[in-house]
């Protein structure tokens, strides 16, 4: 028997938890916006399939330049395709250093892209789609 002054030690056994394993998180989804000429949206629309990418839509725009500023600079129309693509944003930095090698190498290929961050999508089979992650 312990003393007055004496401490008692009671053991009590500590509560062992198993860690949850964490889910990986998903790649968010941006849009990627490519303005090229409207005789060579075949061919990028093409070449960003690589970076898959399930979904591409091909609108036909008209630059804002006057006749006369496109033949100063030398062009002979103003016709142009929008192509909106939806791609993973781990993949966006790469499609976009792709995109402006491009320009400077196929003729008549100058053009602008950039990305704008998605902030939702409906359903899990979509986001499937949308990311090419479908199992």
């Amino acid at each position: 028997m312990p003393g007055e002054n004496e401490l008692v030690k009671v053991y009590t056994p500590k509560k062992r938890t198993t860690p949850t394993p964490k889910k990986p998180i998903p790649p968010k989804l941006k849009l990627l916006f490519t303005i090229v000429n409207r005789e060579k949206a075949d061919v990028f629309t093409a070449l960003l399939e690589s970076f898959d990418i399930n979904m591409q839509l091909v609108v036909a725009a008209q630059g804002t330049a006057t006749t006369e500023m496109l033949r100063y600079l030398g062009y002979s129309d103003n016709k142009k395709a929008v192509i909106i693509s939806v791609i993973r944003e781990d993949r966006a930095n790469a499609a976009l250093q792709f995109l402006e090698e491009k320009f400077k190498t196929i003729k008549n290929g100058k053009g602008i892209a950039y990305t704008v961050p998605m902030t939702s999508t409906i359903g899990v089979a979509i986001y499937q789609f949308l990311s090419n992650t479908r199992r």
